[in-house]
């Protein structure tokens, strides 16, 4: 038989095991990282020889090619993610490139940090013994330039003392890439939908040469930067009294394979505007690699209130006591309008007119309070509903149980408790459209970058876009908020990490703008 582990009683010496236990885990999950991408490298090299080789006969190598691009991106972008101390070690070739100077046709903007004139020892007057110079691009919008950073050394030649001023922070340490640069590869790959390699082409039009590995390391390094921001959103969006919840299929590659999964984008909104609230609104994010229910579950653990969403199973499973449903009459319109499109039905268009005048009573009270809201929807919207409901149940009968009209009635009588429950509830919307147009940005990105590279390219692309998202529901630029944020979240204290939030950012970032 096995010989059981023996364990330590004492709870220090546990503790030291758990986290030599974890980090070790760290360094395996690494390292299996790296032996993936190095795998998709020489699939991918094998792909362009045989391109070369026997030249092109269709478009399927192409995508083929596209495919490996962007499983290698997400691959070294979650490399990057890593801590240093725990990547494999990278072979280094036989002689170490130099690391090739910025282009000196780019404009430079020079700032000094100039140190006590004063020695600190002994008070004596400084001279100047030198300077080191470092170099940072930097991306302004519509043009590059190079921000030369100047630390003169000066020495006291009484004691002999050397003052000089620390080196500025940057977001990733030892980085080519200022904070702007930084958020503008972000935006680029999450709003404008540009995967990194042709990132990488559009730059060296401009004689940047930036390869694709190396932008992968700094999404990789901004992401888990990022990281407690992001924290910060969810917290605040799952402490609301009612969210929108939906979600939607994304491709995703598995790599070394070269085939497809689906996994889900899920998204999770505050916003009350609509019901006169002043509480910022936000969005938040989360991937999964499949749609179980197990998924919407583990995000809404914290979450008590009210959810409003369509009539997926993973989230009715979730209604009861500390979450109660809100349904989306979006949902029940669009299955009348696609009969009514598909065949004319009378019976479709006047479901259609009934709920329109349910919708035309909800654009006159957006805006109000939630007090107001329920006293206009009880006196008006109250008798609509009674009479929409006693004609469906009337019309259901007379139909062909297997008829797409029929189902459409079930699809609404049976919900109607909470189709309804907007009417007795100012804060509930008559839609979750909210939620729909956050994930209008995936949609159109899914057009052009078609897939995921990996589950943790997911994840970051989950990340970001809670972010971008909610810069975009608070009215900022989120090109120049993400620019804001990385200039300062590396030396920001994490337990004042809300003052990073884009509601308490505005009024600077809007400032800044303007001035650039």
């Amino acid at each position: 038989m096995p010989k059981q582990a023996t364990l330590p009683d004492d709870i220090h010496a546990l503790k030291s095991m758990v986290i030599e236990s974890s980090r070790a885990l760290e360094v395996a999950e690494a390292l299996c990282i790296s032996q993936k991408l190095e795998l998709e490298k020489l699939r991918f090299q094998i792909a362009v020889l045989k391109r070369e080789r026997y030249g092109r006969s269709s478009e399927q190598l192409d995508q083929q090619l596209i495919q490996m691009q962007l499983s290698i991106e997400d691959l070294e972008t979650s490399l990057a993610e890593r801590p240093p101390e725990v990547r494999p070690p990278v072979q280094e070739p036989a002689e170490k490139p130099a690391r090739r100077a910025l282009p000196p046709h780019l404009p430079r903007e020079e700032i000094v940090h100039e140190s006590a004139c004063s020695c600190p020892d002994c008070g004596g007057t400084m001279r100047v013994l030198g300077e080191d110079v470092s170099e940072m691009i930097e991306y302004v919008p519509e043009r590059y330039k190079v921000i030369r950073h100047v630390r003169p050394k000066l020495s006291c030649p009484k004691c002999q003392k050397i003052v000089q001023s620390p080196a500025p922070s940057r977001p990733i340490a030892r980085g080519l890439a200022g904070p702007g640069f930084l958020a503008h590869v972000l935006v680029s790959k999450y709003l404008d939908h540009l995967p990194l390699y042709r990132q990488s082409q559009i730059y060296k039009r401009d004689e940047l040469d930036l390869s694709t590995s190396t932008l992968c390391d700094w999404v990789g390094e901004s992401s888990a930067l990022l990281q407690p921001l992001v924290s910060a959103v969810g917290r605040y969006v799952l402490s609301a009294q009612k969210i929108h919840g939906d979600d939607t299929p994304v491709p995703v590659l598995c790599p070394g394979r070269g085939t497809t999964k689906q996994g889900r984008l899920w998204t999770y909104v505050r916003d009350d505007r609509a019901a006169a609230s002043n509480e910022p609104p936000a969005v938040l994010f989360r991937y999964s690699p499949d749609r179980k229910g197990e998924r919407p579950r583990a995000h809404l653990a914290s979450f008590k209130g009210i959810l409003q969403a369509d009539a997926y199973a993973g989230f009715e499973r979730l209604y009861g006591e500390q979450i109660q449903e809100a349904a989306c009459w979006a949902h029940a319109r669009r299955n009348f309008y696609e009969i009514h499109v598909a065949i004319g039905s009378p019976i479709a268009a006047e479901a259609l007119d009934r709920i329109g005048r349910l919708y035309a009573i909800e654009s006159e009270i957006r805006g109000r309070s939630p007090s107001e809201r329920v006293e206009v929807r009880r006196a008006r919207a109250g008798p609509e509903l009674e009479s929409l409901h006693s004609w469906l149940g009337s019309v259901l009968p007379t139909l062909s149980k297997k008829s797409e009209l029929a189902t459409a009635i079930r699809y609404a009588l049976s919900r109607w408790t909470s189709l309804t429950r907007y009417r007795d509830d100012g804060r509930v919307e008559i839609d979750n459209n909210t939620a729909e147009r956050a994930l209008r940005a995936v949609a159109l990105g899914r057009k052009n970058w078609l897939f995921a590279g990996s589950d943790d390219g997911g994840d970051r692309a989950a990340a970001v876009y809670s972010l971008i998202g909610t810069a975009k529901l608070n009215g900022l630029n989120p090109e120049a908020y993400l620019r804001h944020v990385l200039a300062r979240i590396a030396d920001h204290p994490i337990n004042r990490i809300d003052e990073l939030l884009p509601w308490n950012l505005a009024a600077q970032v809007s400032s800044l703008a303007h001035a650039a």
